[in-house]
């Protein structure tokens, strides 16, 4: 009752509302947008033999499935996303844009969006070859590859333009909606599956919904986790006031990084398929395919990798120590026991590495647990871990966005 007093809450302020509505109606553009087929392409019956592609058609919503104009989904742009934060690693003029504020960041934008058409032409162009019908020409492929690029783009612009004016983070909730998307056909089809000659007992099947109704809790207890670095300021007289002398914390989150790692290893791991689809015929793509098979042991050994590094990556982007123990010395701030300035530093990132690690390992266990089950049970609800994960996290990310509207107007939120 205290969640749905929160949602009336929400939609009588105007502005929250509109957010919110906004919101709706992009994702709801793009669900219409899921159902619009290329002209020449019919429906895809046979995804399913196809791990990789069927993973990649639960992200996009079905839309790879009825090969539509949204068929490519954001994958293109998470790519060039990654891409991106990699070279400013590397190159010192990207660098140097990254630490220039929001103009830096502008251009780098942009930069993630000449990426996003390249990787969006050669990934179509995959896509329209390997479903392709024998009477289609290479014209008419080109015409295909350049409207799902189109598609593409008009996602990732819907993204933004909920970032800006609607409520949440827009790629993902966009990943979010073509998740939930598939939730009423997977959860039919496993039921299917259910005693009277299929493939899962009744006893397997209550039990796989024991241990969705367990990941889905570890998932929320581990996402709403935090180390707490307990914090006193210094009091200092400014004038004829005294100001400092509080205590406060600074809040390490368990999972730092969220659900943006799993997205980077997915649309990395979506390469080996592409290029096998590029290369039909040559049987090195397709041994290197075949590697790569969510069912295979190195592709989740390979796949827990990436989510590691990912993690540590990510987590070093978005939190940087030196710069908050810089940050806590300007201002009279310091951590019990610890010096200011460079001890400072080394203790904050002493506790993220170790708070990271088990992030990581949280999200390689999610991650890779649909995987391991489906060795015991031959079967499973249609949803990796992975698209668990995303869901839950994105619910969690967006209810907390709504939360803190509400919390700034003194209402209840959401989350207790």
């Amino acid at each position: 009752m205290a969640i749905l007093e929160s949602v009336k809450t929400a939609f009588k302020l105007p502005d929250l509302r509109k957010k919110i509505l906004f919101t709706l109606g992009m994702l709801a553009l793009f669900r219409l947008g899921a159902h619009i087929p290329c002209p020449g392409f019919a429906e895809i019956n046979d995804i399913q033999a196809n791990n990789i592609l069927n993973l990649l058609d639960i992200l996009s919503g079905g839309a790879l499935k009825r090969m539509s104009i949204f068929a490519m989904s954001v994958n293109p742009y998470i790519t060039a996303s990654i891409i991106m934060n990699l070279l400013q690693m590397i190159v010192p003029s990207l660098e140097k844009l990254a630490k220039e504020g929001v103009e830096g960041r502008r251009v780098i934008s942009q930069y993630t969006r000449y990426g996003t058409i390249v990787l969006g032409l050669i990934q179509g162009w995959a896509y329209a070859v390997a479903m392709k019908s024998g009477s289609m020409n290479n014209l008419t492929l080109l015409e295909v590859v350049i409207l799902m690029t189109a598609g593409t783009m008009l996602l990732m612009w819907i993204g933004e333009l909920i970032q800006e004016y609607g409520i949440g983070n827009g790629i993902s909730l966009i990943i979010f909606a073509g998740i939930v998307a598939r939730l009423v056909p997977g959860a039919y089809q496993f039921i299917t599956t259910i005693g009277q000659g299929g493939a899962t007992s009744w006893y397997g099947a209550l039990l796989m919904l024991a241990i969705g109704v367990a990941v889905v809790a570890f998932i929320v207890a581990v996402n709403e986790g935090q180390r707490r670095i307990p914090v006193q300021y210094a009091k200092r007289v400014v004038g004829r006031k005294m100001y400092g002398g509080q205590s406060t914390h600074i809040p390490l989150r368990v999972n730092q990084a969220g659900v943006i790692p799993i997205i980077f290893a997915v649309s990395i791991l979506a390469f080996p398929p592409t290029l096998q689809n590029f290369f039909p015929d040559i049987k090195f793509f397709q041994t290197f395919a075949t590697w790569f098979s969510p069912s295979s042991i190195f592709y989740m050994v390979v796949y827990a990798v990436m989510i590691f590094g990912f993690t540590y990556f990510y987590t070093a982007v978005t939190f940087n120590p030196i710069e908050v123990s810089n940050n806590l010395k300007k201002y009279g701030g310091f951590v019990p026991g610890i010096r200011p300035g460079r001890s400072t530093a080394e203790y904050l990132d002493k506790v993220l590495t170790r708070i990271t690690f088990a992030g990581a390992l949280f999200l390689t266990f999610v991650a890779l647990l649909p995987n391991i089950a489906g060795r015991f049970f031959g079967t499973s609800l249609g949803f990796g871990g992975t698209s668990l994960l995303i869901a839950v996290g994105v619910a969690i990310d967006t209810m907390r966005q709504i939360e803190a509207h509400l919390v700034m107007r003194q209402y209840e939120g959401f989350l207790k």
